[in-house]
């Protein structure tokens, strides 16, 4: 029985500046880093993902053409190779065991729709590593944290959203999103960071 946790889509296009920054995005970055000092041996599996998206197309309609809806559609963010889709620099990401690029060509909301550069799935480390709970943080509540925290419960973990290291686009929506997991069976805690 072990441990995993997911920091999810800390990038510079999600934090404050970014082409989809929200507030509290550098903030969130930070105690991610300070949680990390502190906790990274409680986890046997730390896996970071990154939106990574192509530069060409419009990333199967993820990519406004026209003005964009908020949701199904987005203004162009985490280009592939470009400052907005590497990590907000507030992030250490030493203790990270696995980097997953979700998107790549597609819509991608969840952690779960993205592999390693090798190819490997988060429901293949995280079988291999024998990962009962997950503990859950990022950017943003309402949107990548809420789907990933979904599919790791579908997946059968037990999941544990930290409160205060994840940032959302809105604070209805993301109270909406958090009761949503709460009523999945997610608990919902303060890391303590």
């Amino acid at each position: 029985m072990s441990t995993a946790l997911f920091i999810v889509d800390v990038q510079n296009d999600f934090t404050e500046g970014g082409a989809l920054g929200v507030d509290g995005g550098d903030a969130v970055a930070e105690a991610i880093t300070r949680h990390l000092a502190a906790h990274a041996a409680d986890y046997a599996v730390i896996v970071a993902s990154r939106d990574w998206h192509d530069a060409t197309g419009d990333n199967g309609g993820h990519f406004a053409t026209g003005d964009p809806d908020f949701v199904d559609t987005w203004p162009v963010h985490c280009v592939a190779g470009t400052e907005g889709a590497e990590y907000d620099p507030g992030l250490q990401t030493d203790a990270v065991t696995h980097h997953v690029k979700k998107g790549q060509g597609r819509p991608a909301y969840s952690l779960f729709e993205g592999t390693t550069d090798d190819g490997e799935t988060v429901a293949q480390l995280l079988d291999e590593h024998g990962v009962v709970d997950v503990d859950v943080v990022g950017i943003a509540t309402d949107y990548c944290v809420r789907a990933s925290a979904l599919d790791a419960i579908e997946h059968g973990r037990h999941v544990r959203i930290l409160t205060d290291l994840v940032a959302g686009v809105a604070a209805e929506s993301s109270e909406r999103a958090l009761a949503e997991l709460a009523h999945a069976g997610a608990a919902l805690a303060e890391s303590g960071a």
